[in-house]
């Protein structure tokens, strides 16, 4: 089997706030509802196992855009909206931090009880995913979040995350059941991190030796070798830089949602008056749900689309990120009754900013672009979480008075 990749983040501490949480709730499961109309459950599975991917789509949440909180905060909201519509939409996602992790085994059995799968079978993959990364792998990462996606057909995706508290990392592992072949054959397309001297590798393949003997003493081990994978390293700062971006794709989307001329063009295209800076959440949205893999080489640049809960790379504009929502929820509600128009809007908006892109968009100015939004912000009902937390600590102090 092999694992679809990884990527190291920052550790980082906190809570999501209930009004980022219910928005990433909203935009998280219409933008995997757009991908299950386009493309189907097992393009949605693929994507998820793509680390690059699954980035991008926490950055457009609205989450911080390179911490370890995407991971937890991402599957969260899409437990939150996926799993009450499963029986029509056909995805199940099980499992999740801490103690609900724990939960996998008997949420993948009453989803195999209720779709007639082979609950003994799921319930093997959970657990062997798991002690291959925690217990096979010693890089020093011990699991802490565990989360198994899957459709009614029985194909799945594993997305779980590590701790490494010395360095201050997590690590995320990604993996997909289209590639399984035996769990003890080949379980690793990559391990990529920063080095930290010695590991124990047991399925390293000069580990031979090693596994002959435990496999006398266990009888079951992995096996095999180590090879090479799609990786996501992200850096340990906290601001958004232009080394972190593709300022020429950046500078597309800016040229649709800024130049007039493309203004009424996307206008026309998704049926709605847009103000320039929801159609600049808007393309970010499209791409994420259209974009090919290789569009995703740089995940920091959709937290350009409704920032960032820590205000990096600005504040989260909520009237945009409210239109985003019912713009995107009003075009698949249409699309249940046969009005494909919006939706179909977006793959179109997604094709019109790539063209842009190729013939006449500038490079982004990043400083004056995060100018521009930080400026725009209060008219936008920018927030952070620091903004929560002020206004608990002034309750405190004003309760603290009597």
């Amino acid at each position: 089997m092999r694992r679809s990749g990884t990527a190291d983040l920052p550790l980082h501490g906190g809570r999501v706030p209930s009004w980022l949480a219910e928005r990433m709730t909203l935009l998280g499961t219409a933008i995997c509802e757009s991908v299950l109309f386009h493309y189907g459950t097992s393009e949605l599975l693929t994507r998820l196992s793509d680390p690059f991917w699954f980035q991008a789509l926490g950055c457009v949440m609205g989450m911080d855009w390179h911490s370890s909180g995407i991971t937890t905060s991402v599957l969260g909201a899409l437990k939150r909206g996926l799993n009450p519509r499963a029986h029509e939409l056909g995805i199940y996602v099980c499992g999740g931090r801490g103690k609900h992790s724990r939960k996998t085994p008997a949420e993948l059995l009453a989803v195999a009880d209720r779709s007639g799968l082979d609950g003994a079978s799921l319930v093997r993959a959970s657990r062997l995913t798991a002690r291959v990364d925690n217990n096979a792998i010693g890089d020093g990462f011990q699991l802490y979040l565990h989360s198994f996606i899957l459709s009614s057909r029985g194909e799945w995706a594993v997305v779980q995350q590590g701790m490494n508290d010395g360095s201050g990392m997590a690590r995320r592992y990604h993996w997909h059941s289209s590639t399984v072949r035996d769990f003890v054959t080949e379980p690793h397309t990559a391990i990529v991190g920063e080095p930290q001297g010695e590991i124990m590798n047991l399925v390293d393949a000069h580990a031979a030796p090693a596994q002959r003997a435990l496999l006398e003493i266990a009888r079951e081990h992995p096996e095999t070798t180590l090879a090479e994978s799609r990786k996501l390293t992200m850096p340990r700062h906290h601001d958004v830089r232009s080394s972190d971006l593709d300022l020429n794709r950046l500078g597309a989307v800016l040229a649709l949602a800024y130049e007039r001329q493309f203004h009424d063009f996307a206008e026309l295209l998704l049926l709605e008056k847009l103000g320039p800076r929801t159609l600049q959440s808007l393309a970010l949205v499209a791409e994420v749900v259209h974009g090919t893999p290789t569009r995703f080489a740089d995940p920091a640049r959709f937290s350009f689309a409704h920032g960032g809960k820590d205000g990096h790379p600005f504040p989260v504009p909520l009237k945009t990120y409210d239109q985003s929502i019912s713009l995107l929820r009003r075009s698949l509600d249409s699309a249940k009754v046969g009005h494909t128009e919006k939706l179909d809007g977006f793959r179109r908006l997604d094709r019109f900013v790539r063209k842009i892109e190729n013939e006449a968009a500038p490079q982004a100015d990043l400083h004056e672009l995060l100018a521009k939004e930080r400026k725009m912000s209060p008219e936008l009902g920018g927030r952070t979480v620091f903004d929560s937390r002020r206004r608990q600590d002034k309750t405190r102090k004003q309760l603290e008075l009597f």
